[in-house]
């Protein structure tokens, strides 16, 4: 059964992880881009609280739901936030970036504590307006040295489609810990968040 589990589990996640994962592996065989350009894309997702939260509530939440959702979810997140990449590169401004950014932290958690069901297509808006923001973020931070735009975007799409893995497989073992102690782990987890979010949401008014 876990066993089972398991392999629900991971191979559509590789599956996402793998439609994010072939463009910079064809880079690397083209011996295109900048790898300056990749080490400061990559860097970008995993340098801010608010980032590294809100994609693992995205995993997590793509693993309560289950299903197709379980790729859907974070593959939809991080093709829009190329989307809004794109606009952040081109100087292409969005308004309320920052609080938008610690908004879907505070949802994201509350999502995750309150196990909401939402259909897929439902959870896909959700989390794909949200990508817009963080998004619009990392390419508006491209550094000047970066090189190409198109390799920096790898970098962060690439370190948010590995964030996503992550909390698809926190989502996985909190279920485990769950059979032993109620929903309390994942609820936890999620209120936590939606904490740390306030917190972060306060500090952009």
């Amino acid at each position: 059964m876990v066993t089972a589990m398991a392999s629900n589990l991971v191979k559509p996640s590789l599956a996402a992880a793998m439609v994010v994962l072939t463009p910079m592996v064809a880079l690397a065989h083209t011996g295109a881009g900048d790898t300056s350009g990749f080490v400061h894309g990559f860097g970008h997702p995993i340098s801010g609280l608010d980032h590294i939260l809100a994609m693992l509530m995205v995993g997590v939440f793509a693993w309560q739901l289950g299903g197709r959702a379980l790729w859907l979810v974070p593959t939809a997140f991080v093709g829009l936030m190329a989307v809004g990449g794109t606009l952040g590169i081109a100087n292409i401004e969005v308004p309320f970036v920052e609080t938008g950014i610690a908004f879907s932290v505070v949802v994201l958690g509350a999502i995750v504590a309150l196990d909401v069901k939402a259909p897929a297509t439902t959870a896909i808006g959700v989390v794909g307006l949200f990508a817009i923001f963080h998004g619009q973020a990392h390419g508006a931070e491209i550094p000047e040295d970066a090189g190409g735009g198109v390799v920096y975007a790898a970098g962060f799409m690439i370190a948010t489609a590995l964030l996503h893995l992550a909390g698809i497989s926190a989502g996985f073992l909190m279920g485990k810990a769950s059979e032993h102690y109620g929903s309390v782990v994942v609820r936890l987890a999620g209120g936590l968040a939606t904490v740390a979010g306030v917190v972060l949401l306060v500090g952009t008014l």
